[in-house]
């Protein structure tokens, strides 16, 4: 199946939550509000905040607060990869990223750090995310928008990653 049912389907076996998948972390890490959300924020936010700009200017319309989904599709946009998220989002057939692309839009420094954490080289950690995200903005976005706000906290992103079907 999808490297998301793996996971997921391993979180299930864990008491850990997210804490026991370091890619799981680092995407919803990403996709959160910064809200609190226990061990599974770990040290994240800063790491994170620098790679998607700080999320500044963003407005509700588009994830609101600072950071999170918000912010990533504002980095995406900026990046010429606007189209793919906007697919994620949407209800229709989700567009391909591939591991390059994705590295473009996020910086081969901020890749550096998130294949350091999950102690793999860049290019599987590129690989791994460009497979991962997509599905994970998917299954947090069944209605096809973003919620007024934002995503939420960690603690709400595994909530909704648990109780979301859509394929």
């Amino acid at each position: 199946m999808s490297l998301l049912n793996t996971v997921l389907g391993a979180l299930g076996q864990q008491s850990g939550g997210a804490g026991g998948n370091p890619l799981l972390q680092i995407v919803l890490g990403m996709l959160s509000n910064g809200q609190g959300g226990g061990q599974a924020g770990g040290g994240l936010g800063g790491l994170l905040g620098s790679a998607l700009g700080g999320g500044g200017g963003m407005n509700a319309a588009q994830g609101g607060g600072a950071g999170g989904l918000g912010a990533l599709i504002e980095q995406f946009s900026r990046n010429g990869m606007g189209e793919q998220m906007q697919s994620w989002i949407g209800t229709g057939q989700n567009m391909p990223i591939s591991p390059d692309q994705l590295t473009q839009v996020l910086g081969s420094d901020q890749i550096g750090s998130i294949a350091q954490q999950l102690g793999v080289s860049p290019n599987a950690a590129s690989g791994q995310l460009a497979e991962l995200l997509p599905q994970v903005i998917d299954r947090l976005t069944p209605n096809g928008s973003v919620p007024q706000g934002g995503l939420g906290d960690i603690g709400s992103l595994l909530s909704m990653l648990g109780g979301s079907q859509r394929g």
